[in-house]
Protein backbone atom coordinates (compact mmCIF):
# COMPACT_ATOMS: atom_id res chain seq x y z
CA UNK A 1 0.00 0.00 0.00
CA UNK A 2 1.36 3.23 -0.67
CA UNK A 3 0.89 5.39 2.35
CA UNK A 4 2.12 9.27 2.85
CA UNK A 5 3.00 11.36 6.09
CA UNK A 6 2.17 14.84 5.75
CA UNK A 7 3.40 17.41 8.08
CA UNK A 8 1.18 19.41 10.47
CA UNK A 9 0.21 22.53 8.81
CA UNK A 10 0.78 24.45 11.71
CA UNK A 11 4.24 23.94 11.28
CA UNK A 12 4.31 26.46 8.72
CA UNK A 13 5.10 24.06 5.96
CA UNK A 14 3.66 24.96 2.75
CA UNK A 15 2.65 23.06 -0.65
CA UNK A 16 2.79 23.60 -3.86
CA UNK A 17 -0.28 23.85 -6.44
CA UNK A 18 1.16 20.67 -7.62
CA UNK A 19 2.05 18.90 -4.72
CA UNK A 20 -1.51 19.88 -3.04
CA UNK A 21 -2.75 18.17 -6.00
CA UNK A 22 -1.17 15.08 -5.84
CA UNK A 23 -0.93 14.87 -2.24
CA UNK A 24 -5.11 14.82 -2.78
CA UNK A 25 -5.07 12.35 -5.39
CA UNK A 26 -3.06 10.18 -3.95
CA UNK A 27 -5.08 10.29 -0.43
CA UNK A 28 -8.23 9.90 -1.86
CA UNK A 29 -7.56 6.34 -3.80
CA UNK A 30 -7.35 3.42 -1.65
CA UNK A 31 -5.41 0.56 -2.76
CA UNK A 32 -3.14 2.03 -5.03
CA UNK A 33 -0.06 0.02 -5.36
CA UNK A 34 2.72 0.77 -7.82
CA UNK A 35 4.24 -1.61 -10.02
CA UNK A 36 7.50 -3.63 -8.51
CA UNK A 37 8.96 -2.63 -12.07
CA UNK A 38 8.15 0.78 -11.83
CA UNK A 39 8.16 3.66 -8.92
CA UNK A 40 5.37 7.38 -9.64
CA UNK A 41 7.79 9.78 -9.42
CA UNK A 42 6.47 12.75 -7.45
CA UNK A 43 4.93 16.13 -9.30
CA UNK A 44 7.16 18.93 -10.84
CA UNK A 45 6.11 22.19 -9.45
CA UNK A 46 3.94 24.02 -11.86
CA UNK A 47 5.73 26.96 -13.74
CA UNK A 48 3.19 29.54 -12.10
CA UNK A 49 2.70 30.62 -8.49
CA UNK A 50 -0.18 28.97 -6.63
CA UNK A 51 -3.33 31.09 -6.88
CA UNK A 52 -4.48 34.03 -4.51
CA UNK A 53 -7.42 32.33 -2.31
CA UNK A 54 -9.62 35.11 -4.13
CA UNK A 55 -8.28 34.35 -7.65
CA UNK A 56 -11.28 32.47 -9.91
CA UNK A 57 -9.84 29.16 -10.54
CA UNK A 58 -8.58 28.69 -14.68
CA UNK A 59 -10.87 26.76 -16.07
CA UNK A 60 -10.21 24.09 -18.19
CA UNK A 61 -13.15 22.09 -20.91
CA UNK A 62 -12.53 18.36 -21.76
CA UNK A 63 -14.68 17.49 -24.57
CA UNK A 64 -16.66 14.46 -25.17
CA UNK A 65 -16.92 14.21 -28.86
CA UNK A 66 -18.96 11.03 -29.47
CA UNK A 67 -21.70 9.65 -31.59
CA UNK A 68 -24.63 7.05 -31.31
CA UNK A 69 -23.76 4.43 -33.00
CA UNK A 70 -26.21 1.83 -33.85
CA UNK A 71 -26.13 -0.70 -30.81
CA UNK A 72 -26.02 -5.07 -31.85
CA UNK A 73 -29.52 -5.91 -30.34
CA UNK A 74 -29.71 -7.51 -27.21
CA UNK A 75 -29.09 -11.18 -26.42
CA UNK A 76 -32.23 -11.69 -25.11
CA UNK A 77 -35.67 -9.22 -24.50
CA UNK A 78 -34.48 -9.49 -20.79
CA UNK A 79 -31.01 -7.61 -21.68
CA UNK A 80 -31.62 -3.96 -21.24
CA UNK A 81 -29.29 -1.81 -23.66
CA UNK A 82 -27.08 0.67 -22.25
CA UNK A 83 -27.78 4.23 -24.01
CA UNK A 84 -24.83 5.61 -22.16
CA UNK A 85 -21.58 3.80 -22.24
CA UNK A 86 -18.35 6.11 -21.73
CA UNK A 87 -20.36 9.65 -21.06
CA UNK A 88 -21.04 8.61 -17.11
CA UNK A 89 -17.60 7.28 -16.43
CA UNK A 90 -16.77 10.93 -17.99
CA UNK A 91 -19.28 12.67 -16.11
CA UNK A 92 -18.51 10.66 -12.27
CA UNK A 93 -14.29 11.44 -12.88
CA UNK A 94 -14.92 15.45 -14.34
CA UNK A 95 -16.88 15.60 -10.70
CA UNK A 96 -13.61 14.34 -9.18
CA UNK A 97 -11.43 16.39 -10.76
CA UNK A 98 -13.11 19.47 -9.74
CA UNK A 99 -12.96 18.14 -5.93
CA UNK A 100 -9.23 18.11 -6.34
CA UNK A 101 -8.75 20.94 -8.78
CA UNK A 102 -10.43 23.46 -5.88
CA UNK A 103 -6.99 23.15 -3.87
CA UNK A 104 -5.19 24.28 -6.96
CA UNK A 105 -6.87 26.50 -8.54
CA UNK A 106 -8.46 24.91 -11.57
CA UNK A 107 -12.20 23.82 -12.45
CA UNK A 108 -12.65 21.70 -15.39
CA UNK A 109 -15.86 21.34 -17.65
CA UNK A 110 -17.11 18.61 -19.68
CA UNK A 111 -18.56 19.73 -22.62
CA UNK A 112 -20.37 16.61 -24.14
CA UNK A 113 -20.23 16.76 -28.38
CA UNK A 114 -22.56 13.66 -28.95
CA UNK A 115 -23.86 13.40 -32.27
CA UNK A 116 -26.74 11.24 -34.13
CA UNK A 117 -25.81 8.38 -35.48
CA UNK A 118 -26.65 10.13 -38.96
CA UNK A 119 -24.56 13.43 -37.65
CA UNK A 120 -21.52 14.76 -39.15
CA UNK A 121 -18.78 14.36 -36.34
CA UNK A 122 -15.99 15.78 -38.28
CA UNK A 123 -18.41 19.64 -38.35
CA UNK A 124 -18.96 18.89 -34.42
CA UNK A 125 -15.35 18.61 -34.13
CA UNK A 126 -14.38 21.84 -36.27
CA UNK A 127 -16.82 23.34 -33.97
CA UNK A 128 -15.02 22.47 -31.14
CA UNK A 129 -11.58 23.52 -32.69
CA UNK A 130 -12.67 26.86 -33.40
CA UNK A 131 -11.47 27.85 -30.29
CA UNK A 132 -8.32 26.65 -30.43
CA UNK A 133 -6.27 23.27 -29.27
CA UNK A 134 -8.34 20.89 -27.14
CA UNK A 135 -8.62 18.22 -24.85
CA UNK A 136 -11.17 15.65 -26.43
CA UNK A 137 -12.16 12.14 -24.97
CA UNK A 138 -13.31 10.29 -27.98
CA UNK A 139 -15.76 7.91 -27.75
CA UNK A 140 -15.29 7.18 -32.07
CA UNK A 141 -15.13 4.12 -34.39
CA UNK A 142 -11.97 4.19 -36.03
CA UNK A 143 -13.13 6.14 -39.67
CA UNK A 144 -14.55 8.63 -37.41
CA UNK A 145 -11.46 9.19 -35.41
CA UNK A 146 -8.84 9.26 -37.95
CA UNK A 147 -11.28 11.76 -40.03
CA UNK A 148 -11.10 14.14 -37.03
CA UNK A 149 -7.23 13.59 -35.69
CA UNK A 150 -6.57 14.30 -39.61
CA UNK A 151 -8.15 17.73 -39.51
CA UNK A 152 -5.38 20.44 -39.61
CA UNK A 153 -6.93 22.75 -36.50
CA UNK A 154 -6.67 19.40 -34.55
CA UNK A 155 -2.79 19.12 -35.17
CA UNK A 156 -1.52 20.22 -31.75
CA UNK A 157 -4.95 18.61 -29.62
CA UNK A 158 -4.66 15.67 -27.36
CA UNK A 159 -7.35 13.04 -28.48
CA UNK A 160 -7.95 9.98 -25.91
CA UNK A 161 -9.39 6.86 -28.15
CA UNK A 162 -11.49 5.24 -25.38
CA UNK A 163 -13.96 3.00 -27.48
CA UNK A 164 -11.52 1.44 -30.26
CA UNK A 165 -9.74 -1.75 -30.49
CA UNK A 166 -8.40 -1.44 -33.92
CA UNK A 167 -4.83 -2.44 -34.58
CA UNK A 168 -3.98 0.15 -37.13
CA UNK A 169 -4.79 2.83 -35.06
CA UNK A 170 -1.37 1.53 -33.12
CA UNK A 171 0.53 0.42 -36.21
CA UNK A 172 0.04 1.92 -39.70
CA UNK A 173 -2.66 4.50 -38.83
CA UNK A 174 -0.95 6.00 -35.59
CA UNK A 175 -1.24 9.57 -35.19
CA UNK A 176 0.99 12.07 -32.68
CA UNK A 177 -2.13 13.42 -31.39
CA UNK A 178 -4.18 10.47 -30.45
CA UNK A 179 -3.65 8.65 -27.31
CA UNK A 180 -5.29 4.93 -26.65
CA UNK A 181 -6.68 4.24 -23.07
CA UNK A 182 -8.70 0.87 -24.76
CA UNK A 183 -6.63 -2.26 -24.55
CA UNK A 184 -5.95 -3.24 -28.41
CA UNK A 185 -6.58 -6.47 -30.28
CA UNK A 186 -2.78 -7.45 -29.16
CA UNK A 187 -2.84 -6.78 -25.71
CA UNK A 188 -6.36 -8.59 -25.37
CA UNK A 189 -5.20 -12.10 -27.55
CA UNK A 190 -1.43 -11.49 -25.48
CA UNK A 191 -3.42 -11.42 -21.98
CA UNK A 192 -5.55 -14.39 -22.80
CA UNK A 193 -2.56 -17.04 -24.71
CA UNK A 194 -0.15 -16.05 -21.80
CA UNK A 195 -2.87 -17.73 -19.40
CA UNK A 196 -3.59 -20.48 -21.30
CA UNK A 197 -0.09 -21.18 -21.95
CA UNK A 198 0.50 -21.10 -18.14
CA UNK A 199 -2.56 -23.69 -17.70
CA UNK A 200 -0.97 -25.86 -20.75
CA UNK A 201 -3.82 -25.24 -22.81
CA UNK A 202 -1.70 -24.84 -26.27
CA UNK A 203 -3.67 -26.40 -28.36
CA UNK A 204 -6.75 -23.39 -29.97
CA UNK A 205 -9.46 -24.29 -32.19
CA UNK A 206 -10.55 -20.56 -33.78
CA UNK A 207 -14.24 -20.18 -35.03
CA UNK A 208 -14.63 -16.48 -36.37
CA UNK A 209 -16.91 -14.36 -37.57
CA UNK A 210 -16.38 -12.24 -40.90
CA UNK A 211 -16.51 -8.82 -39.45
CA UNK A 212 -13.21 -6.17 -40.00
CA UNK A 213 -13.03 -6.77 -36.17
CA UNK A 214 -13.18 -10.16 -36.15
CA UNK A 215 -10.29 -10.64 -38.84
CA UNK A 216 -8.21 -8.03 -36.77
CA UNK A 217 -8.50 -10.07 -33.78
CA UNK A 218 -7.82 -13.34 -35.69
CA UNK A 219 -4.55 -11.98 -37.13
CA UNK A 220 -3.33 -11.11 -32.99
CA UNK A 221 -4.06 -14.78 -31.91
CA UNK A 222 -1.91 -15.93 -35.07
CA UNK A 223 0.44 -13.23 -33.54
CA UNK A 224 -0.05 -15.08 -29.89
CA UNK A 225 0.32 -18.01 -30.67
CA UNK A 226 3.70 -17.46 -32.52
CA UNK A 227 5.14 -15.72 -29.75
CA UNK A 228 4.69 -17.78 -26.68
CA UNK A 229 3.89 -21.45 -28.25
CA UNK A 230 0.74 -21.82 -28.58
CA UNK A 231 -1.22 -24.05 -31.28
CA UNK A 232 -4.16 -22.72 -33.84
CA UNK A 233 -5.34 -26.17 -35.08
CA UNK A 234 -8.11 -24.86 -37.20
CA UNK A 235 -9.59 -21.56 -37.94
CA UNK A 236 -13.40 -22.55 -39.17
CA UNK A 237 -15.78 -19.72 -39.76
CA UNK A 238 -19.05 -19.11 -38.65
CA UNK A 239 -21.82 -18.49 -41.08
CA UNK A 240 -25.06 -19.35 -39.89
CA UNK A 241 -27.92 -16.77 -39.70
CA UNK A 242 -28.10 -15.69 -35.84
CA UNK A 243 -31.75 -15.14 -35.94
CA UNK A 244 -33.09 -17.08 -33.18
CA UNK A 245 -31.98 -15.22 -30.30
CA UNK A 246 -34.98 -13.74 -29.86
CA UNK A 247 -37.91 -16.43 -30.72
CA UNK A 248 -39.73 -18.59 -28.21
CA UNK A 249 -38.07 -21.52 -29.22
CA UNK A 250 -34.64 -20.27 -29.83
CA UNK A 251 -32.62 -21.95 -27.72
CA UNK A 252 -34.07 -25.43 -29.43
CA UNK A 253 -32.13 -24.31 -32.76
CA UNK A 254 -28.97 -22.56 -31.30
CA UNK A 255 -29.06 -26.40 -29.41
CA UNK A 256 -28.51 -28.46 -32.47
CA UNK A 257 -26.77 -25.74 -34.51
CA UNK A 258 -23.57 -25.36 -32.19
CA UNK A 259 -22.99 -29.42 -32.48
CA UNK A 260 -23.04 -28.82 -35.68
CA UNK A 261 -20.79 -25.84 -36.49
CA UNK A 262 -17.72 -27.16 -34.13
CA UNK A 263 -18.14 -30.92 -34.98
CA UNK A 264 -15.32 -32.99 -36.16
CA UNK A 265 -12.41 -29.85 -35.29
CA UNK A 266 -8.84 -31.43 -34.26
CA UNK A 267 -8.27 -32.47 -30.68
CA UNK A 268 -7.69 -28.97 -29.22
CA UNK A 269 -7.81 -27.66 -25.33
CA UNK A 270 -10.18 -24.81 -25.63
CA UNK A 271 -12.52 -22.68 -28.64
CA UNK A 272 -11.59 -19.23 -29.24
CA UNK A 273 -14.26 -17.53 -30.39
CA UNK A 274 -14.06 -14.03 -32.25
CA UNK A 275 -17.77 -12.44 -32.61
CA UNK A 276 -17.37 -8.40 -31.85
CA UNK A 277 -20.70 -8.88 -33.15
CA UNK A 278 -22.69 -10.83 -30.89
CA UNK A 279 -23.69 -13.07 -33.33
CA UNK A 280 -23.22 -16.56 -31.91
CA UNK A 281 -19.90 -16.34 -29.37
CA UNK A 282 -22.63 -16.59 -26.47
CA UNK A 283 -24.18 -19.48 -28.03
CA UNK A 284 -20.86 -21.51 -27.43
CA UNK A 285 -20.61 -22.85 -23.83
CA UNK A 286 -22.42 -25.89 -22.91
CA UNK A 287 -23.70 -26.29 -26.38
CA UNK A 288 -20.29 -27.67 -28.27
CA UNK A 289 -19.88 -30.94 -29.80
CA UNK A 290 -17.11 -31.88 -27.49
CA UNK A 291 -17.03 -30.45 -23.63
CA UNK A 292 -14.95 -27.27 -24.29
CA UNK A 293 -13.77 -24.50 -22.30
CA UNK A 294 -14.43 -20.83 -24.57
CA UNK A 295 -12.34 -18.22 -24.19
CA UNK A 296 -12.27 -14.68 -26.58
CA UNK A 297 -14.83 -12.60 -27.48
CA UNK A 298 -16.91 -14.35 -25.11
CA UNK A 299 -16.46 -16.88 -22.64
CA UNK A 300 -13.41 -15.95 -20.90
CA UNK A 301 -12.25 -12.53 -22.05
CA UNK A 302 -9.26 -10.04 -21.68
CA UNK A 303 -11.13 -6.75 -20.96
CA UNK A 304 -9.59 -3.54 -19.30
CA UNK A 305 -12.57 -3.33 -17.08
CA UNK A 306 -15.08 -6.07 -15.72
CA UNK A 307 -18.03 -5.59 -13.39
CA UNK A 308 -16.93 -8.46 -11.12
CA UNK A 309 -13.50 -6.64 -10.19
CA UNK A 310 -12.48 -5.25 -7.08
CA UNK A 311 -9.27 -5.23 -6.30
CA UNK A 312 -7.24 -1.97 -5.54
CA UNK A 313 -10.12 -0.21 -4.55
CA UNK A 314 -11.93 -0.92 -7.56
CA UNK A 315 -15.26 -0.70 -5.85
CA UNK A 316 -15.07 2.70 -5.39
CA UNK A 317 -15.15 3.15 -9.05
CA UNK A 318 -17.78 0.70 -9.34
CA UNK A 319 -19.73 1.96 -6.81
CA UNK A 320 -19.60 5.65 -7.10
CA UNK A 321 -20.94 4.60 -11.27
CA UNK A 322 -23.66 2.68 -9.74
CA UNK A 323 -25.13 5.63 -8.12
CA UNK A 324 -24.46 7.82 -11.02
CA UNK A 325 -25.77 5.70 -13.88
CA UNK A 326 -28.02 3.58 -11.76
CA UNK A 327 -26.32 0.24 -13.71
CA UNK A 328 -23.21 -1.32 -13.65
CA UNK A 329 -20.14 0.03 -14.65
CA UNK A 330 -19.29 -1.13 -18.42
CA UNK A 331 -15.48 -1.15 -19.89
CA UNK A 332 -16.20 2.10 -21.66
CA UNK A 333 -17.29 3.62 -18.84
CA UNK A 334 -14.26 2.80 -17.25
CA UNK A 335 -11.78 3.99 -19.96
CA UNK A 336 -14.23 7.50 -20.29
CA UNK A 337 -12.90 7.83 -16.57
CA UNK A 338 -9.40 7.21 -16.93
CA UNK A 339 -9.40 9.38 -20.14
CA UNK A 340 -10.54 12.53 -18.41
CA UNK A 341 -8.62 11.47 -15.38
CA UNK A 342 -5.49 11.11 -17.82
CA UNK A 343 -5.91 14.79 -18.57
CA UNK A 344 -7.32 16.71 -15.68
CA UNK A 345 -4.56 14.98 -13.91
CA UNK A 346 -1.84 15.86 -15.99
CA UNK A 347 -2.87 19.30 -15.99
CA UNK A 348 -3.08 19.26 -12.07
CA UNK A 349 0.42 17.64 -11.47
CA UNK A 350 2.22 19.69 -14.23
CA UNK A 351 0.50 22.81 -13.61
CA UNK A 352 -0.13 23.10 -17.56
CA UNK A 353 -2.87 24.20 -18.96
CA UNK A 354 -2.38 24.28 -22.87
CA UNK A 355 -2.60 21.24 -24.88
CA UNK A 356 0.86 20.69 -26.44
CA UNK A 357 2.19 21.17 -22.93
CA UNK A 358 0.20 18.93 -21.25
CA UNK A 359 1.09 16.26 -24.00
CA UNK A 360 4.13 16.83 -23.52
CA UNK A 361 3.87 15.91 -19.70
CA UNK A 362 1.62 12.53 -20.37
CA UNK A 363 4.59 11.42 -22.96
CA UNK A 364 7.51 12.08 -20.02
CA UNK A 365 8.96 9.67 -16.90
CA UNK A 366 6.85 11.81 -14.68
CA UNK A 367 3.53 10.99 -16.51
CA UNK A 368 2.04 8.12 -13.72
CA UNK A 369 -1.87 7.05 -13.52
CA UNK A 370 -3.76 5.63 -10.42
CA UNK A 371 -6.23 3.40 -12.09
CA UNK A 372 -7.52 0.73 -9.58
CA UNK A 373 -5.10 -1.87 -11.35
CA UNK A 374 -2.39 -2.29 -8.75
CA UNK A 375 0.07 -0.30 -10.51
CA UNK A 376 0.68 2.86 -12.28
CA UNK A 377 -0.28 3.15 -15.47
CA UNK A 378 1.74 5.38 -18.17
CA UNK A 379 1.47 5.48 -22.24
CA UNK A 380 4.14 4.14 -24.47
CA UNK A 381 6.53 6.67 -26.10
CA UNK A 382 5.86 4.87 -29.95
CA UNK A 383 2.52 4.04 -30.10
CA UNK A 384 0.41 6.48 -27.50
CA UNK A 385 -1.18 3.39 -26.12
CA UNK A 386 -1.57 2.93 -22.54
CA UNK A 387 0.21 0.18 -20.44
CA UNK A 388 -2.10 -1.27 -18.09
CA UNK A 389 -2.65 -5.03 -16.80
CA UNK A 390 -5.72 -7.03 -18.88
CA UNK A 391 -8.48 -8.28 -16.06
CA UNK A 392 -9.76 -11.85 -17.15
CA UNK A 393 -13.20 -12.33 -16.53
CA UNK A 394 -16.55 -11.43 -18.39
CA UNK A 395 -19.20 -14.05 -18.21
CA UNK A 396 -18.48 -15.04 -14.59
CA UNK A 397 -19.21 -13.44 -10.91
CA UNK A 398 -15.72 -13.35 -10.11
CA UNK A 399 -12.38 -12.53 -12.06
CA UNK A 400 -10.75 -15.68 -13.16
CA UNK A 401 -6.81 -13.55 -13.58
CA UNK A 402 -4.94 -11.10 -14.36
CA UNK A 403 -2.55 -10.52 -17.13
CA UNK A 404 0.74 -9.95 -17.11
CA UNK A 405 1.11 -13.57 -15.99
CA UNK A 406 3.60 -14.74 -13.79
CA UNK A 407 6.90 -15.73 -15.16
CA UNK A 408 6.53 -14.28 -19.02
CA UNK A 409 9.12 -11.15 -18.32
CA UNK A 410 10.37 -7.74 -19.96
CA UNK A 411 13.48 -5.83 -19.46
CA UNK A 412 12.33 -2.43 -18.50
CA UNK A 413 7.91 -2.97 -17.81
CA UNK A 414 6.10 -5.96 -17.37
CA UNK A 415 3.14 -4.44 -19.05
CA UNK A 416 5.12 -4.81 -22.46
CA UNK A 417 4.77 -8.29 -22.90
CA UNK A 418 1.21 -7.44 -23.57
CA UNK A 419 0.80 -6.00 -27.35
CA UNK A 420 3.69 -4.50 -29.67
CA UNK A 421 6.83 -4.20 -27.71
CA UNK A 422 8.88 -0.99 -29.28
CA UNK A 423 11.04 -3.23 -31.13
CA UNK A 424 8.06 -5.14 -33.16
CA UNK A 425 5.84 -1.23 -33.56
CA UNK A 426 4.90 -0.66 -37.15
CA UNK A 427 3.67 3.03 -36.42
CA UNK A 428 5.57 6.08 -37.94
CA UNK A 429 3.74 8.65 -36.41
CA UNK A 430 1.71 11.33 -38.75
Amino acid sequence: MLSLSVPSLRQGIKLSAAAAASLLIICTLTGSVLAEDQKASPAPAPAAAPQAPDQAPVKLPIYYLGKAYPEPLPLSYAERPIKDKGIQGARLYTKEANQSGSFVGMAFELVEAIVPAKGDVVAKAKEILKKGDALIVADLEPEDLLAVADLPEAKNSVIMNIRSSQEALRQEQCRQNVFHIIPDWAMRADAIAQYLIVKKWPRWFVLHGNSAEDKDFLAQIERSAKRYGGKIVEERVYDLPPGARNLDSGYQQVQGQIPMVTEGAPSHDVIWAIDTEDNFGDYLPYRTYEPNLVVGTQGLQATAWDKSYTEYGAMTFQDDLLKLAKRDATERDYTAWIGVRALTDAAMRSGKTTAPEIKAYLLSDDFNLEGHKGQAMNFRSWDHQMRQPIILGGGTRTVVSKSPQEGFLHETNLTDTLGYDKPETKCKFQ
